[in-house]
């Protein structure tokens, strides 16, 4: 227990999903935080539970990542009520307003949906540790966990959008590992396979690919957000990271040893 007490975290899209359970994880370990989504209702209510359950300190905000003014609103936010940020999770991610839902193939996607993808995806990361760096560097302490994707990793068709942007997050993640490792900051990529309502929405369009991946992974079913996902995180945003640095962290049961089969069903 308290394993980040005195440690101050800003998670990115932590008003549902994986953000909560890292969000709520962190709070059981004494983390303060600062939640940002862009969902303003759900957003506050996450806050609102994880402190009347954890007893930590807890700030939130509305936070649309695709655009640099409000990340960077976002970070000096969390730096005026805390002073500091210790930890930094690049969660965010959400299709654009407007588009359509379903499947993209490589020789339909649109400028604008490759261009949000980029920038919610990778940018808006970018501009947050750029942000919450100059506090880490003078403190020679830090860690920034980026959630990337098993997609990417393994180019599942149909959604090449999400796998560019959580691709050149990862590459991000390796190249500031390598810079900023001298300065006690520590960068990791997380790729989570988790039941999150995403995950639900997908399993219930698609059942039978749903059932496939389930079928494949070795241990059987989806992880969960706060025990697993959480777990993960902990360890990557703990002490016990300090010599952990640049690398991809798999926490999906074990699908990415042989992969999954990712096909969905598209028009």
């Amino acid at each position: 227990m308290n394993r980040l007490q005195d440690r101050v975290a800003l998670i990115t899209g932590a008003g549902a999903g994986i953000g909560k359970g890292v969000a709520r994880r962190f709070a059981a370990e004494g983390a303060s935080l600062w939640l940002a989504d862009i969902n303003a209702e759900t957003c506050a209510g996450v806050a609102a539970e994880i402190r009347a359950e954890f007893g930590v300190q807890v700030g939130h905000a509305v936070a649309d990542v695709s655009e640099h003014a409000a990340v960077q609103s976002m970070v000096d936010a969390a730096l005026a009520q805390f002073g500091h940020i210790d930890i930094l999770v690049n969660n965010a991610w959400g299709r654009r307003p407007g588009s359509q839902p379903g499947f993209a193939r490589v020789e339909t996607l649109s400028d604008l949906d490759s261009d949000w993808a980029w920038r919610i995806g990778a940018q808006s990361a970018l501009w947050a540790m750029q942000a919450v760096f100059p506090g880490m560097q003078e403190r020679r302490w830090g860690r920034v966990i980026n959630m990337c994707s098993l997609n990417g990793v393994n180019a599942h068709p149909y959604s090449v959008d999400y796998n560019m942007a959580k691709e050149a997050l990862r590459t991000l993640t390796r190249s500031a590992a390598r810079e900023w490792a001298a300065f006690g900051i520590c960068c990791n990529a997380l790729c989570p396979g988790a039941a999150t309502e995403a995950y639900q929405k997908f399993a219930a369009s698609q059942p039978e690919n749903a059932a496939d991946m389930l079928r494949l992974n070795p241990m059987g079913h989806m992880g969960d957000p706060e025990q697993d996902i959480g777990g993960a995180a902990l360890f990557l945003a703990s002490e016990d990271c300090r010599y952990v640095t640049g690398n991809t962290l798999f926490v999906d049961g074990g699908s990415h040893i042989n992969g999954v089969p990712w096909l969905p069903k598209t028009k």
